[in-house]
Formats: C-alpha cells, structure tokens, sequence
C-alpha cells in the first residue's frame, strides 16, 4: 500500500541493482513487495505469465520480490530498432514504432496506463519499489514525462536520489540536480545515496557532509562496489561479465548494433570450462574461437549490414569451413540462413537482405509477434529445457527437415547438414542446467555443479546483506508512503 522511488543522477548508476537489493531486503521483512519500473528503455525483454513482456531488470527485480513478472511492473518499454525510432511496448503488448519526436508527442497519452498499473501494484503488495528511467535533471525532458519526476509528482510518490562516484563528480551530480529541477519536484525527494565507491568510505564523509548541507537533504549512506554484481543477469549488452580466462571452450559472441535478448550469455560465463568473448565492431572474430553465437537482434535487416559492415560474414564463413560451430538465436538464426525479406517495413522501410548462407532456410517478416514462454526438447542430445520465444518472422527451407528442439510435437529451428550450424527462435535455453550441461558435454566441457538460478538467488540474498551494511535501509523504506 506504499511505495518509495529510486532516481538516478544518470542512466547507469545502478538503479536497477538498487532496487532489486531492497526488493530483496523488503521481502526479508516479511513484507510482500512488487517492482515499477515506469518506462524503460532496453532490448533485453523477459516474457511474463500474463503474456507479454516487460525489460529485463524488471523480470531480475521481480525475483528478488520472490514473484512472478507481470507486466504491470514496467507497463511501457521502448525497444530501439534504428537510432531514431523505437518499438513502443505498453502494458506487455506491441503498440507501433515511433520516431524520437513522435513519441514525445504520444508520452502525456501513456500517463494513464503508466498509473493505471502502478495502482494496481499498489493495492496487490505492501510496498513497490519504483526505478526511474535516465535522470531528473534532463529537465529539457520534464514536460510529459513519465519516467521520473512526472510520474513521481502524478503517483504522489517518495524519491531517493543515487549518485555514481566510480564515475566521478558524485558532489556536482546531486547538488547540480537539486540547482536545475522546479523546487516542487525538488520537494520530492526525501534524500540522497552514494553508489559504487572503491576502497574506505569513510574517505568520502567530507564530500558527504557537503551534499547535505548545499541540498537540504538526508543522505542514506555510502555503498561500496558490490564485487559480485556480474553474476546478475545484466541489462545491458555493455555490463555483460565476462571473467578473463586463458583456456576453456571458446565461444564468441557478435556484438550486434540492435542486440536483443542476450540473456543466454550470462549461464555460459559463469562456467569455469567456457571462454565468453563478446566481439565489438571493428574487432576481427578471434583464431581460436571454437563455437561462434549470433544473438538476438531487434533490427535483423539492419544487423545484418552491420554484420557484413565487420566483415563477420567472412569470418563466420571462414570459421565454418576450418570445422568450427555456429549457433544462431532468434534474429541469429535468421541470419544464418540464405535471405531475410521484410515485405511489409515490419522492422523499417520493406527491405530484402542475403544472409550468412550457412543454413538453407529463408526468413519472411509477419505482423504478428510470438511471444510466450515453452517447454522444449533438444533433438541432438534428447534433453529437455525450458525457454521463451519473443520474435517476428518465419524461417522455412530444407534444413528445417534437422531440428534443433521438439515444441509441443512441432519442430522448432534448423541444423546444416554437417551438424555444426544451428539456428533457433528459442531463448533463454542455457539457464537450464541440464540443457547446458548436455550441450557444453558436446564439446568436451563438464559443467559445474551449482545451479545458474540458484547462484542468482544467492548473489541476490548477497546483495541485499551489502545494503544492509552499508545503507540505513529502515530509515529508507520509511520514507515511502
């Protein structure tokens, strides 16, 4: 019947760890408590039981609640499919694509549905944890605005201010806040905390001490850097870890410009027998790579030119022919195979693409978007896993006789004749532990003994006992209201 906001000074201050560590703290209370998140702005989606799909962190906090995601948790989420235009997902469900200045037309219209399920929340569990979206102070954003102190004003909710010292500056990052938003906004904000400090914190109590005393506000304390914050699933492509070591099965990721529902790489880099490397623009694809993933993309028209913009159509090739393995996820696989036609401007303008051609099947864009989460059998290893599909597009041809999995008797992808290239629409296979134990045996890897969700839970627990320390966290949620 409460709820507390957490804005950032920024994007990427670690809002998402924030909440998620006092959404486990609350729940530890006893307390039944819900993620909001208002709009995010992400590609990596997670499918709800409710049949949608809401950002990835949301999903992240919503574990930490020990709930099920839903989408009124994050009831708008834009998915960038060109650099001036976004998918615009409200309550779960495809709205359309905007441009940026469109869409700003249409945000004061997404107020109500915004509201709508915070209310929802609100009257379902005792406390909701609110993440804002960017920062309060891109005041030249504030009119219309939904994602901080537009909402924070229209939900008459409580705001925490968090600062990133790693990133220097923490003293001008809230004290310029404070300067530059309206005083009624300002009014908001019941204080302050610092996040992501290395080494004593006590060495910032100066620095500390001056932000109270140029904003007038309470400060919650000093967090240091959370050392195990990589074994989280990461919200974004750039925050993927990926833990440095010189042997082990080496699997390459492409960085796609439009990468999407990457979520399959954190499992695999936490096994010690696995090398992850995520390859960004420019780099050529390393000589010793044994297996090559091409992931998700939101654009895969668009990802395709970027592709054969690195010359990692090439490498791929050439990787194939020395006797290496592919493996091609939802936009991947389409990728993968001979064309990619978009007759109707589905992802943007109708547009046709050749592909890698290492698959013979051809990808026809469609209207309509599959989104639900399955219960599959891998056909090479006979093993079963649980994942989820969230894409456009059909994918026929003659490789489509080789399945990569069984969906409820229906095959599901494709596998070149070789058996060294796969392609499938299914993801999130390698956060189950049998699956990725019988696929990684494949290759020779044993895998280790601890659960991927299990490690999660913990590092949750982990994270929550790190604020614990470190915060006031009663003087926090009591602020909520």
């Amino acid at each position: 019947m409460t709820a507390l906001m957490i804005q950032g000074t920024g994007s990427n201050v670690g809002k998402s760890m924030l909440v998620a560590g006092l959404c486990r703290a609350a729940l530890r209370r006893g307390l039944s408590v819900a993620p909001f998140k208002p709009q995010n702005m992400s590609n990596n989606a997670a499918v709800t039981q409710d049949g949608g799909e809401i950002g990835r962190a949301q999903a992240l906090q919503a574990m930490a609640c020990g709930v099920s995601p839903h989408t009124d948790m994050n009831p708008v989420l834009l998915k960038p499919e060109t650099d001036v235009g976004s998918q615009v997902v409200v309550q779960g469900k495809r709205m359309a694509t905007f441009k940026a200045r469109e869409y700003s037309d249409l945000k004061p219209k997404l107020m109500a549905p915004v509201l709508d399920s915070f209310e929802r929340l609100k009257s379902q569990y005792d406390l909701v944890l609110v993440e804002g979206a960017g920062s309060p102070a891109e005041v030249n954003l504030r009119p219309g605005d939904i994602a901080n102190m537009g909402f924070a004003r229209a939900a008459d909710c409580p705001v925490v201010l968090a600062g990133d010292i790693d990133r220097g500056g923490v003293i001008a990052q809230i004290v310029g806040t404070k300067a530059v938003i309206d005083p009624d906004d300002a009014a908001m904000i019941a204080g302050f905390l610092i996040n992501r400090f290395r080494g004593d914190p006590r060495l910032f109590d100066d620095g500390y001490a001056m932000i109270g005393d140029h904003t007038g506000w309470r400060g919650f304390g000093v967090v240091p850097w959370f050392a195990d914050a990589w074994k989280l699933p990461a919200e974004d492509a750039l925050d993927i870890a990926t833990p440095k070591r010189d042997t082990g099965l080496h699997i390459v990721c492409l960085k796609l410009s439009r990468i999407a529902n990457f979520d399959d790489l954190d499992p695999l880099a936490q096994e010690p027998g696995v090398r992850v490397t995520m390859l960004h623009a420019g780099q050529p694809l390393p000589g010793d790579t044994d297996v090559v993933i091409i992931p998700g993309s939101k654009s895969t028209i668009g990802d395709l030119a970027f592709l054969k913009a690195q010359g990692w159509d090439e490498d791929v090739r050439a990787h194939h022919r020395r006797g290496g393995h592919v493996l091609g996820i939802c936009g991947g696989f389409q990728m993968l195979g001979r064309g990619v036609d978009d007759p109707d401007g589905i992802e943007g303008p109708p547009a046709q693409a050749s592909g890698i051609g290492l698959l013979d099947v051809e990808t026809t864009m469609t209207g309509d978007k599959r989104l639900t989460t399955v219960e599959a059998l891998h056909v090479p290893t006979g093993q079963q896993f649980d994942g989820y599909e969230i894409h456009i597009g059909r994918s026929e041809g003659p490789d489509r006789a080789r399945a990569f999995a069984s969906v409820a008797g229906q095959d599901e992808g494709a596998i070149s004749p070789d058996g060294r290239v796969a392609g499938s629409y299914l993801h999130g296979m390698f956060r189950d532990d049998g699956f990725r134990a019988a696929w990684l045996a494949g290759f020779g890897v044993a895998t280790s003994a601890t659960a991927y969700d299990q490690t999660v839970e913990t590092t949750l627990d982990k994270l929550a006992d790190h604020l614990e320390t470190h915060l006031d966290v009663p003087a926090l949620l009591a602020c909520a209201r």
